[in-house]
């Protein structure tokens, strides 16, 4: 199958019970168990016993995006910090993990403040370069964190080549694929041993749930992961499970659209005189296009710029009409964000600084709206 088949038809197309074309929302905190002790002592457990630890829908996702990311296990997750901080829960204290520099904010604070409180150490290198990851390794190294295209430098991570050093020295690779979805990149084809997603995002698609999703690549992690999904319990609803399953079925129409509108939108960004630079990788002068073209089938629906000062960032922000200035990316609608107020205010000024996550820079998730209009509103924005 074409991967826009496999959005449709990957085993949960249909509920065989009733040949609903849909799968069942099955609401429930917990299940009868009486055929289990009418069976004996020698009798199973069912399969599904409280919801915190399995729910049909909730598999149901869990199964399809791991066939669609290629992996052995899924696991769903109450949201994309959830998702990120029950795979880090895996570790112990003492253990230390490499994170790319240029991360989600989100990704970095829990690292920087929750996990380093609880003894899990971490660093941070170029993942640009790949040679900076070996250097950083440490005998109590277990992990390296990887988001390529990065939030919201959009810089490119090779992840081959990551990937690689990391099983040289006997490290999990955890790879953020948000950005890109399955639909145009595959890390654990690529050598990765866990890949996240905040299906809020492009997954969902409809900027209506939050959610988070795990894939591992083989058994053995999957059984670690599980073992922090039941036990801290930040599991997603069956009811958001649903909307998550609904929203994958439109993936691939929706990326196209966005990807072809973000590459026009970039290069007229590019062509403005009150634009200083523009961060996406379908542009040829893109330092990462050529890694990326060869790990990835496009360059995704997300584009960062930066204005010549902040008061003309704000005054842009407050300008849009066809576009939400607002937390999150990855809806049928055009998001705009400041990350030194949203995603990365949680890092440290002096850090932005240095990784070049300015009070200039303004992020832009494109949505669905007709592309001439939305350029048209947004130079009407920076003409202000």
């Amino acid at each position: 199958m074409h991967f826009g088949t496999k959005l449709i038809h990957n085993g949960h197309e249909a509920d065989g019970a009733t040949g609903s074309v849909n799968v069942p929302i099955v609401q429930t905190s917990t299940f009868d168990q009486k055929e289990r002790f009418r069976g004996g002592a020698d009798a199973k457990a069912p399969e599904f016993e409280y919801a915190r630890s399995g729910n049909p829908t909730r598999k149901a996702l869990e199964e399809t995006i791991a066939f669609l990311e290629s992996g052995a296990k899924g696991y769903a997750f109450a949201s994309g910090v959830a998702a990120i901080s029950s795979v880090l829960g895996t570790f112990s204290a003492g253990d230390h993990i490499i994170a790319a520099q240029d991360i989600y904010g989100g990704s970095w604070r829990i690292l920087n403040t929750f996990y380093k409180r609880w003894g899990l150490k971490s660093s941070s290198f170029d993942a640009t370069d790949p040679q900076t990851l070996r250097k950083a390794i440490k005998p109590e190294t277990k992990a390296v964190l990887l988001e390529t295209p990065s939030n919201p430098l959009l810089k490119i991570t090779d992840l081959l080549s990551c990937t690689k050093i990391a099983q040289e020295a006997g490290l999990v690779s955890i790879v953020d694929n948000t950005f890109m979805t399955p639909y145009l990149q595959r890390p654990l084809e690529l050598g990765a041993d866990i890949v996240l997603h905040s299906a809020t995002k492009f997954l969902g698609g409809h900027s209506d749930v939050i959610a988070g999703l795990v894939v591992t690549k083989n058994e053995a992690l999957g059984r670690a992961v599980y073992a922090v999904q039941t036990g801290f319990g930040a599991v997603l609803g069956p009811h958001d499970a649903w909307l998550v399953l609904r929203g994958i079925k439109t993936l691939k129409v929706r990326m196209d659209a966005q990807e072809q509108s973000a590459q026009k939108i970039a290069l007229w960004l590019q062509a403005n005189p009150a634009v200083t630079e523009v961060f996406y990788p379908g542009l040829t002068d893109h330092p990462g296009r050529t890694i990326n073209e060869a790990q990835a089938s496009g360059a995704g629906a997300v584009l960062s710029f930066k204005t010549k000062t902040p008061q003309e960032a704000l005054k842009f922000l407050g300008g849009v009409d066809y576009a939400a200035p607002a937390e999150s990316l990855g809806g049928v609608e055009t998001i705009i964000s400041y990350p030194v107020r949203m995603s990365h205010a949680s890092m440290p000024e002096q850090e932005r600084q240095r990784l070049g996550i300015t009070d200039t820079l303004i992020r832009v998730s494109v949505g669905l709206e007709d592309t001439d209009d939305l350029i048209a509103d947004f130079d009407k924005a920076l003409s202000r």
